[in-house]
């Protein structure tokens, strides 16, 4: 076989499978059109809004991010399937309301992955992961210029922040003060800075100040988030091994236990919880 043979094979082959992808595309599009049919359609499915959606986008998202941390390929591709669902719904009610379309979308981001990595459309020049997470904020502030403002780190952090747990808001405004200077030189002085706040929060609790006892419990978890963030490492992720290390441990518990978990002693519960920590080895 000649090059040239396998080259146009290989060809027909992109251009069939790009077909069939267009296919499965266009199906789904029309699977959540008749979903929302005024006459024919499913009325959960026509009850929906943009916000009583919120929860399901959330909640198909964190589902994503499960299965990746299970490793599980089968999982993933049906989570992100579900994820996937949520944004062509969105999209659908927008077409209804004569807002825009699933093309719209498409077009938008595919213009700004374009416009926000100029050396790869462009200069195509090798670039370094630091220099292209600056050219990015440079090219996003250019995008959407906060004209005359005397602070414009901080105008713009309460802009990203809006949709973001608050866990996550406080990682990234952290991550945008250490890159404009607003750094601890040492990590000692986030420890001292913890042992501080811990204390504020326990004489609050002490004094039974519950608005300013909640307060100091903010600084603890921004103080340990910057600890995190000083040593590289992920609050989420840690929370999430956690999580799943508690529940191996009460499962391993229910199983042991004769009788349910409530009624049980706290000195009962207590050597279980030991069994299962050496038993399941963390």
């Amino acid at each position: 076989m000649s090059f040239v043979t396998a080259l146009s094979r290989q060809l027909k082959m992109t251009k069939t499978n790009q077909i069939n992808l267009d296919k499965k595309i266009n199906k789904l599009l029309e699977v959540v059109s008749d979903l929302r049919d005024p006459i024919n359609g499913c009325p959960w499915d026509l009850k929906q809004t943009h916000l009583s959606l919120i929860p399901y986008v959330l909640e198909e998202a964190y589902e994503v991010a499960h299965a990746i941390r299970e490793d599980n390929p089968k999982e993933l591709k049906e989570e992100l399937g579900d994820l996937l669902l949520q944004i062509i719904l969105h999209a659908q009610i927008a077409k209804e309301k004569n807002l825009f379309d699933m093309g719209d979308i498409i077009d938008i981001i595919t213009e700004k992955l374009i416009r926000r990595h100029p050396h790869v459309f462009q200069k195509k020049e090798t670039v370094s992961i630091q220099e292209v997470e600056y050219s990015w904020e440079k090219i996003k502030n250019k995008e959407r210029p906060l004209n005359n403002s005397k602070t414009p780190i901080s105008d713009r952090l309460k802009l990203k922040i809006r949709p973001q747990p608050s866990t996550k808001a406080a990682l990234i405004i952290s991550n945008k003060a250490s890159k404009n200077g607003f750094e601890w030189e040492k990590s000692d002085q986030i420890w001292d800075k913890l042992y501080e706040e811990l204390d504020e929060l326990r004489d609050a609790l002490k004094a039974d100040q519950a608005s300013k006892a909640e307060a100091e419990i903010g600084d603890v978890l921004f103080t340990l988030i910057n600890l995190a963030r000083w040593h590289k490492l992920s609050i989420e992720e840690g929370l999430a091994k956690t999580n799943k290390r508690f529940l191996e441990r009460l499962n391993y518990i229910e199983e042991n236990i004769e009788g349910e978990l409530h009624s049980q002693s706290k000195k009962n519960l207590e050597k279980f919880w030991e069994l299962a920590k050496i038993n399941l080895k963390h």
